[in-house]
């Protein structure tokens, strides 16, 4: 596991830095980078891919509720950023 370092000077938004503190990048010898979600949406999505393998949840909700999820994830992290904008510029 490698860590994401940027060539970006410290005096970069705090924004920015919890953004790349949350997410881990693992670098294969086949793949090269990759970038992986944060762990609690790595859990929410094994979970839902479980209960889809155990027949449990079909396919199409399943689907309709992961889209739903990272939809929801998204909007979270546009307001986040809005506010963090807007503490930066106070």
């Amino acid at each position: 596991m490698v860590a994401t370092t940027s060539a970006v000077s410290p005096r970069r938004p705090a924004l920015e830095r919890l953004r790349e503190a949350e997410h881990l990048v693992l670098d294969l010898p086949v793949m090269g980078h990759i970038s992986l979600p944060p762990p609690e949406q790595l859990a929410y999505l094994a979970g839902v891919g479980t209960l889809v393998a155990l027949e449990l949840l079909e396919w199409p909700v399943a689907v309709a509720i992961t889209a739903g999820h990272l939809l929801a994830e998204a909007h979270h992290h546009r307001l986040l950023q809005g506010i963090g904008e807007a503490l930066e510029e106070a």
